[in-house]
């Protein structure tokens, strides 16, 4: 039984080593959960992310829950073990985060959040992108594409803090005109092939659909797809969220998906590691920082 246990600490100290190569020996730790690796906003953000560590000084340590909300748990657990001097989290689940985050803050352990708010957790602070403005100016987009009548549907993913904010913006600012509605919101759960199911099962079950507000852009896509199989792309518009290089070729050819509301997350990772190292620093910073955004669309992509 010694040997299992020594082999077990033996590995245990090297990852722990491992994890910490090209930093410097006393440098200040960042454990960070992130949502996805496989979205190109977070792809994005963390090359953003490691290049300001380096310049911080901070050795920062990435992983990723892949929407599975007890995997970012255990991540966030190990961390607070290893003794993270700091946490990053992006929440897989809003809500269901904050139990795992209040361990953090009784063992003095401060706790950022990025993209994705955590509901009623205390965190030092939260970057992401005015989420809720986007919302408001693609309903803006929306109406104005569809002069300002028609029947809307949203492909959701409720648990996470900042669609939460996507749809609230989209909701008010849609609620200005009249003759325009949201009659289904549907779960894509923010990734492509369930967006695509939700998307089909969407058309077969609404008609007179006029527009389709995806919360992200591989929601987006898999709506696109979706209308492509059916023959509807000429008859229904689709607006996503994050403005990620394939969403923007599509708005450039003139498809379905006529717009898109962008992030900057590199913008959005930067900002985040000099937060998270202005505080361990001792200095006082926001409990919000919103990265703005803007609506593009094929007029203005082809300006560019």
């Amino acid at each position: 039984m010694r040997t299992v246990t020594g082999v077990l600490c033996m590995v245990l100290a090297a990852g722990v080593l491992l994890a910490g190569c090209g930093s410097e020996p006393d440098a200040k730790v960042v454990g960070a959960s992130l949502l996805t690796q496989t979205h190109v906003f977070y792809q994005d953000m963390v090359a953003a992310m490691e290049e300001e560590a380096k310049k911080q000084g901070l050795n920062l340590r990435i992983q990723y829950a892949e929407f599975d909300s007890s995997k970012q748990n255990n991540q966030v657990e190990t961390f607070l073990i290893q003794g993270v001097d700091a946490l990053l989290v992006a929440p897989v689940d809003s809500a269901g985060i904050k139990p795992v985050i209040a361990d953090a803050r009784a063992k003095n352990v401060p706790v950022f959040t990025v993209d994705i708010a955590a509901h009623g957790a205390d965190v030092v602070s939260h970057i992401a992108s005015d989420n809720r403005k986007g919302g408001e100016l693609l309903a803006d987009y929306m109406a104005k594409l569809l002069g300002e009548k028609g029947k809307i549907a949203i492909i959701d993913h409720p648990s996470v803090a900042s669609v939460q904010d996507r749809t609230a913006g989209f909701e008010a600012s849609l609620a200005k005109y009249p003759d325009m509605s949201i009659v289904r919101r549907v779960p894509g759960e923010g990734q492509r092939d369930k967006a695509f199911r939700a998307a089909q099962d969407l058309l077969q079950a609404t008609s007179g659909l006029d527009g389709i507000f995806a919360i992200n852009d591989d929601s987006a896509l898999g709506a696109l797809a979706a209308l492509e199989a059916a023959g509807l792309e000429d008859k229904i518009v689709v607006l996503g969220f994050d403005g990620t290089p394939e969403a923007c070729k599509q708005i450039r050819k003139g498809s379905a998906l006529k717009a898109d509301a962008v992030q900057y997350p590199k913008e959005i990772g930067r900002t985040t590691i000099q937060t998270i190292a202005a505080s361990l620093r001792g200095e006082a910073v926001p409990a919000e920082v919103p990265v703005d955004v803007r609506v593009v669309d094929q007029a203005s992509l082809a300006a560019q």
